[in-house]
C-alpha cells in the first residue's frame, strides 16, 4: 500500500498563535508504527522487528529542493543498538495544504540502504565495532541529515562520531574532518566501558552528534553534540550529568577547516536534538528533555547566533557550568515552545523524541514552512509524526533559503 497511496493523513487544520512569534500549527501527519518501508528486506531482526519496518525516520529530515520531497533518516534501529538493523534513508513526499481537511499528507517514495565505501551495509548494532581498527567499523548511528547543493547527502553519525558524505544511492564516498577531541580513544560494545576511567575525552555514549545544519550556500556544515564531551565537565564523580556546554563543529566543505562553539543547555539533564540554518551565523536548535506524556517538561526550539561566540577549538576542556572570560558561548533565545498548550501537544499523548527540523517550500501565502519530526524508536504502538508550522516572514527576517543547483533535485 505504501508504494502508491498516501500514507496518511493529517489532522484537521489547526490555528493557534505562538507566544514567541506569529506561528501557526497547520496540522500533524502520522504514519502507523507498523508500516513497512520500501527497502525490500525480508525477515526479522533478532528481537522480532520486521527488517522492513518503517520506523525511527523522524530522527532527521532534510528538504531535497524538489517540489514537496524530503529525505528522512532512520536512526540505528530498535532496542538501542542491541539488534542488527541495517541503516537507511527514506525519500518521502510531504504535502502541506493549509486550510484543507487533511492539511498534511505523506507518501513514501523510496528507501535507500546505507553502505560504506566498500559496499558493506552499515548497521546500528553495537557489536559491529572494531575497537582495534575503527576504519573497519560497520556500526553506525545516523542522527543528523542535510542535502548539499549538488544532491550529496551529508550524515552526522553518533558512534564515531562521524560526518560523512553519501551518494543518493546510499554509498559513503568520504568522511569529513572531525577533531580528535570528539572521539573516545577506547571503543567498546558496551556503552558503560566508553565512559571514564576508560576514556578521558570524546563524546559520551549516545551523546555524540545529534544534529546537522548546512549553510544556505552549501559551503559549510555545522554538527552539534547531544550533550557535553567527557572532558567538558560532562559528569561528576558519581556519573551524574552536570555539564551544560555542547559543542558545535563548523566544517568548511571547501578546505576542511573547522571552528568550534559552545552551546549552553538549559539543564544538564536535557539534550540537543537538531540544528537548522537560518543563514551561516544564525540557527534554530531543538533542545528537549527525555520524557514523554504528562511527564514531559521541556521541548523547545531556540534561535541562536554565532557572531559573538568564541572559537573554542583550542580549548581542551570546558568547565561544567560557566565559561571563564573572555570565552563566550553562542547567544540563544526562545523561538518556539512545543509544549505551549495552544498547540495541543502537551499531555498524555506527548511524544518523547522531537528530533528533526527542516524548512520546506514557502506556503502559498508566502509564509515559511517549518517541519518538526518525531522519532518513534521503531515501536509498533507509537505512530511516526510530523508537525507542520507556518511562520510569518517578519519573524525570520534574516532567513536565507538553501541554494540547490538546477540538476541536484533530479539526482536519485
Amino acid at each position: 500500500m505504501l508504494r502508491h497511496l498516501w500514507l496518511l493523513v493529517g489532522l484537521t487544520a489547526l490555528a493557534a498563535s505562538s507566544v514567541q512569534a506569529d506561528i501557526q500549527l497547520l496540522g500533524v501527519g502520522t504514519v502507523p508504527g507498523t508500516a513497512a518501508d520500501r527497502s525490500g528486506l525480508e525477515g526479522q531482526a533478532s528481537d522480532g522487528t520486521p527488517l522492513n519496518r518503517l520506523g525511527g525516520q523522524g530522527s532527521a529530515i532534510a528538504y531535497t529542493g524538489k517540489g514537496s520531497e524530503y529525505w528522512l533518516l532512520s536512526d540505528r534501529g530498535p532496542k538501542d543498538g542491541q539488534v542488527d538493523f541495517p541503516c537507511r534513508l527514506h525519500r518521502m513526499e510531504i504535502r502541506v495544504r493549509p486550510g484543507e481537511r487533511e492539511p498534511v499528507q505523506l507518501r513514501l517514495l523510496e528507501t535507500v540502504l546505507l553502505s560504506d565505501e566498500q559496499g558493506r551495509r552499515l548497521t546500528g548494532a553495537l557489536e559491529a565495532v572494531e575497537a582495534d581498527d575503527p576504519r573497519k567499523n560497520r556500526r553506525y548511528d545516523p542522527e543528523g541529515l542535510r542535502i548539499g547543493a549538488d544532491g550529496t547527502i551529508y550524515i552526522a553519525e553518533e558512534y564515531g562520531p562521524l560526518v560523512d558524505a553519501f551518494q543518493p544511492q546510499g554509498r559513503r564516498v568520504r568522511s569529513l574532518p572531525v577533531p580528535d577531541a570528539f572521539r573516545p580513544l577506547h571503543l567498546s560494545r558496551r556503552p558503560a566501558e566508553e565512559l571514564p576511567p576508560k576514556n578521558s575525552r570524546g563524546r559520551q555514549p549516545n551523546r555524540g552528534w545529534e544534529g546537522l545544519a548546512i549553510s544556505p550556500d552549501g559551503q559549510k556544515l555545522f554538527a552539534i553534540t547531544q550533550g557535553p564531551l567527557i572532558q567538558d565537565g560532562a559528569l561528576d564523580a558519581n556519573g551524574k550529568r552536570v555539564g551544560r556546554f555542547c559543542r558545535i563543529l563548523e566544517i568548511s566543505l571547501r578546505d576542511g577547516s573547522t571552528r568550534q562553539y559552545a552551546y549552553p543547555l538549559e539543564d544538564p539533564q536535557y539534550g540537543v536534538s537538531e540544528i537548522l540554518a537560518l543563514n551561516d551565523r544564525e540557527f534554530l536548535v531543538l533542545e528537549r528533555d527525555g520524557k514523554a506524556g504528562a511527564k514531559a517538561q521541556s521541548k523547545k526550539i531556540f534561535r541562536i547566533d554565532l557572531r559573538e561566540a568564541s572559537d573554542i577549538s583550542a580549548v581542551e576542556r570546558l568547565p561544567s557550568q560557566e565559561l571563564p572570560p573572555p570565552l563566550r558561548a553562542v547567544s540563544k533565545q526562545l523561538f518556539l515552545d512545543l509544549l505551549d498548550p495552544r498547540w495541543g501537544i502537551a499531555g498524555a499523548d506527548c511524544p518523547e523524541k522531537f528530533e528533526g527540523l527542516a524548512f520546506g517550500p514557502d506556503l502559498p501565502d508566502g509564509r515559511r514552512l517549518l517541519l518538526v519530526t518525531v522519532d518513534n524508536d521503531f515501536l509498533p504502538d507509537q505512530p511516526w509524526r510530523v508537525y507542520a508550522f507556518a511562520i510569518d516572514r517578519a519573524d525570520l527576517p534574516t532567513y536565507q533559503p538553501q541554494h540547490f543547483s538546477p540538476s541536484s533535485s533530479d539526482k536519485k
